[in-house]
């Protein structure tokens, strides 16, 4: 008997919501039924909406700052379920991970450097590099047998031939679902560190682990890594908080950090959000209990999504994941462009997924969808999927 009731249906709509308020403003029916966007139809933990009651009721909301007790609780977390601790002055509070991504992009590159991703990636990735005008260099990862791979040979050669000075590290990776190795990391790690690469690692989903498998921290390996290490995270998907607009950064290295603060600084940003602060100290503190309940539904979820794919779509190539709750879905067995795909999943499924086109060119043909809701919910888009393939 769990706790905490994942099985309840909330309704979201009119409350601003980006993933159910806004679809004809991009484009699609008002009926549609969204998983595209990676955040949970599932209410955070009580003691996070305990503390924001709390804090509202106090009816002032002047300008906060952090203090050494939220670092301790921070802390405290990475330690216990990371075994990772960082050192106590590195921590820097942001208002999101792709904020960090940019801010870092600036800091420490010159337009028309050369930043490196592996693609099929987040797509912010690739926005956070051409719009503040460096060069987008791709390291495409291998899918062999179902599993992605990277291909270190080339992750260097691109490196050297580009004279790369960052590296956007997606760990665990969305969309395609890999929890990266310790072997692998450390493989990655050699290489930076030999050719003075930084690292940024957007370490977000790393407590959305299946079991057998373990998130490692790449500045938890080795004190040479911390030192060309900006870690990226944030409670933002572990608790669902991504509205409270906080994340938290953490740089070891001195020069990088004030490289990285004077950029921050100088982009107008000071202070994080008093209730995000609040909420995301509650949730670190209290809300273990709430996740590991949280990961056992999720599993089922998949599992559930898994027979549901064997049995009524066996065309669709569910790319196991190790990591995250986003499903990497391969459509390309039915020999249909991406648009015609685009145009079955939009207008006959009623659905709103993310295309895998905007991961990347290696994205093609494949569909990423969100299993962080109640499983009625879920289980109704498949079966909408179901019946719009069915003719196929």
């Amino acid at each position: 008997m769990t706790k905490y009731d994942f099985d309840k249906i909330i309704d979201r709509t009119n409350t601003a919501c980006l993933k159910y308020d806004f679809a004809v403003e991009r484009g699609h029916a008002a009926d549609v039924l969204p998983f595209w966007v990676a955040d949970m139809d599932i209410p955070g933990p009580k003691e996070v909406i305990d503390e924001l009651v709390l804090r509202s009721q106090h009816g002032i909301f002047g300008y906060t700052d952090v203090k050494k007790d939220y670092a301790d609780v921070l802390m405290d977390w990475f330690k216990t379920r990371h075994d990772w601790q960082p050192k106590d002055d590195s921590l820097i509070v942001t208002p999101g991970v792709v904020y960090a991504i940019c801010t870092a992009v600036r800091s420490l590159t010159e337009p028309g450097d050369a930043v490196l991703i592996q693609r099929p990636v987040y797509y912010p990735f690739s926005l956070a590099i051409k719009q503040n005008k460096r060069r987008l260099i791709n390291n495409a990862l291998i899918l062999k047998d179902g599993h992605y791979e990277i291909d270190f040979a080339d992750f260097e050669k691109k490196i050297v031939e580009n004279k790369v000075k960052l590296f956007i590290l997606c760990s665990p990776h969305n969309p395609v679902g890999r929890v990266w190795s310790h072997d692998e990391l450390e493989k990655i790690g050699t290489i930076c560190l030999k050719h003075h690469v930084v690292v940024v690692a957007d370490e977000i989903h790393e407590e959305f682990v299946r079991t057998g498998k373990k998130h490692t921290v790449f500045a938890s390996i080795k004190p040479e890594f911390a030192e060309i290490a900006i870690t990226c995270t944030a409670p933002s998907k572990t608790f669902n908080l991504a509205g409270l607009q906080i994340s938290n950064i953490f740089i070891e290295n001195k020069d990088i950090k004030k490289r990285f603060t004077s950029e921050m600084y100088a982009s107008g940003y000071s202070q994080p959000n008093a209730l995000g602060l609040f909420a995301a100290k509650a949730a670190y503190k209290s809300g273990g209990e709430w996740l590991e309940q949280l990961l056992v539904y999720l599993e089922e979820n998949l599992q559930k999504t898994k027979a549901f794919l064997q049995d009524e779509l066996p065309l669709v190539k569910l790319i196991e994941p190790e990591g995250t709750y986003l499903i990497w879905l391969d459509f390309s067995a039915y020999g249909l462009s991406d648009e015609k795909i685009n145009q079955i999943i939009k207008e006959k499924a009623k659905l709103w997924l993310d295309e895998g086109e905007i991961f990347g060119p290696e994205g093609q043909g494949f569909q990423r969808i969100n299993t962080a809701c109640p499983w009625a919910t879920l289980e109704k888009g498949l079966l909408q999927l179901k019946t719009a393939f069915a003719a196929l």
